[in-house]
């Protein structure tokens, strides 16, 4: 039997009311569709809203291509980006740390995915944050095909958010790197400058920073008309377009993407395991930030070339008579290439 009352019956809760606002979510969808639109490229559309993101693998025109996948975050780079508010360049950072590392397979960047979670999804940064992704998609020459908002509260504060990011590239199978059983002792190690950091080592950074006593809205101490927190987010290096060319052209047979692990760890995992890198630090020198980073922290050599790039951002072993063609064609691109070392026996 039912029983009336003259007491309203409760309205009942929303989702919008546990913090979640749907709304907002697909505001962000219909921001961004643009944006990813513009990074369309062969093999896919770019088109936003479906379950799944596309790519016409035959449009490549590959014979007999392998697919080379990627996964990656920024690390405690966002917390300067939070601290500081500039999120402008993070999203570069995401899609560099993922592209990079298929190139150094060899891979060209086909397609990327983001994941970006937070606690209240804002508008105006998450569209700093995606729109950074695609503009660094376009210029790496891989389509900006899908991705994930996930706004979760009581898992992040309400202006925090977290980033990860996935690719796939395809590379031609005789073009795969690195090529282990060419490798000679006496091929050279030729590196490219990094714009910086990159995306790791900033919890070091981030603890040298506070020794310092510096804010981020200082004047950055080694790089002038930036403030501290402007200068330590410049973004990654992005290396697609610089190294595509020459991997089609064979002119080397390996790179390595400088990440976590500095040059001392990253260098050998393009070799095999009876050759060494020897490299002579007195063929680059030492980039400010960098500097500034080791003098403020005391932070002995050996622990900075296990934690940064040192402003190496990535490194090629070469044939010896390769080496000439080689730094002409990336100079040709405007780089400034750097013989930084050989290879020797272990």
């Amino acid at each position: 039997m039912t029983r009336y009352t003259d007491t309203p019956p409760p309205i009942g809760l929303t989702y919008k009311e546990s913090g979640v606002d749907i709304d907002a979510g697909d505001a962000l969808v219909k921001r961004i569709a643009p944006l990813a639109k513009a990074t369309a490229r062969i093999g896919a559309d770019a088109a936003l809203g479906g379950f799944g993101g596309l790519f016409d693998l035959k449009a490549l025109g590959m014979r007999d291509p392998i697919l080379v996948s990627g996964t990656d975050g920024v690390g405690t780079k966002l917390e300067i980006a939070l601290a500081a508010g500039l999120h402008d360049g993070i999203g570069q950072d995401l899609v560099a740390m993922c592209v990079n590392d298929v190139l150094a397979q060899g891979a060209e960047p086909l397609f990327f995915l983001d994941y970006f979670a937070c606690g209240k999804l804002d508008l105006e940064i998450a569209s700093a944050v995606i729109g950074g992704i695609a503009r660094a998609c376009k210029e790496a020459g891989c389509a900006l095909i899908g991705g994930e908002t996930a706004e979760m509260p009581g898992m992040y504060s309400d202006k925090k958010y977290d980033l990860a990011g996935f690719t796939v590239g395809a590379v031609e199978r005789d073009c795969v790197l690195p090529t282990l059983e060419d490798m000679r002792v006496g091929d050279v190690l030729v590196g490219l400058p990094s714009s910086g950091p990159h995306s790791n080592g900033y919890s070091l950074i981030r603890k040298v920073v506070a020794l310092s006593g510096l804010t981020w809205d200082a004047p950055s101490p080694f790089s002038a008309a930036q403030t501290l927190g402007q200068a330590l987010l410049t973004p990654t290096s992005l290396y697609p377009r610089v190294a595509l060319p020459i991997i089609r052209a064979k002119l080397v047979k390996g790179l390595a993407h400088i990440t976590g692990g500095g040059l001392t760890d990253n260098i050998p995992r393009m070799l095999p395991k009876h050759l060494v890198p020897i490299l002579d630090d007195a063929a680059w020198a030492l980039p400010p930030v960098f500097q500034w980073l080791q003098e403020t922290g005391g932070i002995a050599s050996t622990e900075m070339a296990r934690t940064f790039n040192c402003g190496i951002g990535l490194v090629a072993c070469v044939a010896p008579e390769l080496v000439s063609p080689l730094i002409e064609a990336w100079i040709t691109q405007g780089h400034e290439p750097v013989v930084m070392g050989e290879v020797r026996a272990r």
